[in-house]
């Protein structure tokens, strides 16, 4: 008789492990799938995946869904994951405060959304995070140990693979991943925040169905994140994307990478909140002015916007300006990446037609007439939760991914 040797009993083992991984990413990207799909889409027999299926849901990561619709047999047996398996701690990090929820593994944000004020320069982020997340899960009766990872969303530079944030000043703090993991105890994943965003609303939002697709974070900075051709593209070092970086002015105001003139100091809400509080400084006109001549500080974006909707001139006028000056910008990137549809998020893309209208002047003025007409520029229905939704997939699709049976195995194995 043969004897199986050790070297088999370990390839057999950790052939079904991945091929259980492979059934998990599949239900969660299509969330119901029955057997004979998850059998044709994985390339095993339907013995095989009814093995596999049977296995999970006693593990406690799969669970029975009911009957599909019948094409002439008998109704296939429909499965998904369950919900209450594991869950994912997502942050988006913003420049002056981050979003921090919890999502489970079917889409579902299980907890609220929490804002914790830190940003990416703050030494004590990690801590502020954690702290903020543990409140969360305590307040929705969730076991810590149930959380599988940590997925955090931010600006600058980032280097996912090596957990590193170079915008960071101090390069002694750069190293996000590190800090998160000696805190949380758990994997975490970081990914600049713009990429999230575009890979969200390219799986969960309005460019679901588009190959090639631009969305673009208008906020106190402009990240961009960009669907090329059915994915997310990166570039050679990780770091495409820096919208805000582009020189549009010679000279021009002081960005805060240190050159002048960049598209940041012209189009996003740090331009208009500085060219809002010039005119209050100035006495202009508006109903801004009495509000917070003897309070600049607390002079945010969205009040320039719900002055503009109350039909403020000075408001108006200043959403005006800077819908044209990232018209400018986008004629750049319609005429070099020619894309289907370009996606607006964040708090200036709130201001709608004030300035929707003006960028679509600007791309009529500076692109050529047969390449704008084929890129259609609309604002996120998502808005405030594609880059938390798009961080959490990037998550799982890091885990589900993984190759080396050591480095994830343990995370998912939470239940007894």
């Amino acid at each position: 008789m043969k004897k199986t040797n050790v070297t088999e009993i370990l390839g057999t083992e950790l052939k079904k492990y991945r091929l259980k991984k492979e059934v998990l990413k599949l239900l969660y990207y299509a969330d119901i799938m029955s057997a004979n799909d998850l059998s044709h889409s994985v390339g095993v027999s339907n013995p095989t995946m009814r093995s596999l299926i049977d296995e999970l849901i006693e593990e406690g990561y799969v669970k029975f869904y009911g009957f599909g619709e019948s094409n002439g047999g008998r109704k296939p047996a429909l499965y998904g994951l369950v919900e209450n398996a594991f869950f994912v701690i997502a942050c988006e990090m913003g420049r002056f405060h981050s979003k921090v929820t919890v999502f489970n593994p079917r889409h579902k944000q299980v907890t609220k959304v929490t804002l914790v004020e830190t940003d990416i320069d703050d030494v004590n982020l990690e801590k502020k995070i954690f702290e903020a997340a543990k409140n969360l899960l305590a307040e929705s009766h969730i076991t810590f140990d149930y959380v599988i990872g940590v997925a955090v969303g931010m600006p600058g530079l980032v280097d996912s693979e090596k957990g590193i944030n170079y915008t960071i000043k101090d390069a002694e703090h750069n190293n996000i991943k590190a800090r998160l993991e000696a805190c949380f105890q758990k994997d975490v994943l970081i990914e600049n925040d713009a990429r999230t965003q575009a890979y969200g609303e390219y799986l969960f939002g309005e460019v679901s169905d588009v190959e090639n697709a631009l969305v673009v974070n208008w906020n106190w900075g402009l990240g961009l994140g960009m669907i090329l051709n059915g994915e997310c593209f990166n570039g050679a070092t990780g770091f495409a994307g820096e919208f805000s970086h582009i020189k549009l002015e010679e000279g021009g105001e002081l960005c805060i990478c240190g050159k002048r003139g960049c598209l940041e100091t012209v189009a996003s809400a740090t331009a208009l909140v500085r060219m809002a509080k010039e005119g209050i400084q100035e006495s202009k006109v508006s109903q801004l002015t009495p509000l917070f001549q003897e309070n600049l500080q607390a002079l945010g974006p969205k009040d320039i916007i719900k002055a503009a909707k109350r039909g403020d001139e000075f408001a108006i006028a200043l959403l005006n300006k800077v819908g044209l000056e990232m018209g400018k910008g986008l004629a750049i990137l319609i005429q070099l990446l020619n894309p289907e549809v370009i996606v607006l998020s964040g708090d200036l893309a709130e201001a709608n037609q004030y300035v929707l209208v003006p960028v679509q002047q600007a791309l009529n003025r500076y692109c050529l007439e047969n390449i704008s007409q084929q890129a259609q520029v609309i604002i996120s229905k998502q808005n405030k939760g594609s880059g938390l939704l798009g961080v959490t997939a990037m998550y799982y699709n890091y885990l589900f991914n993984q190759a080396s049976i050591q480095s994830n195995y343990k995370s998912l194995q939470v239940k007894t």
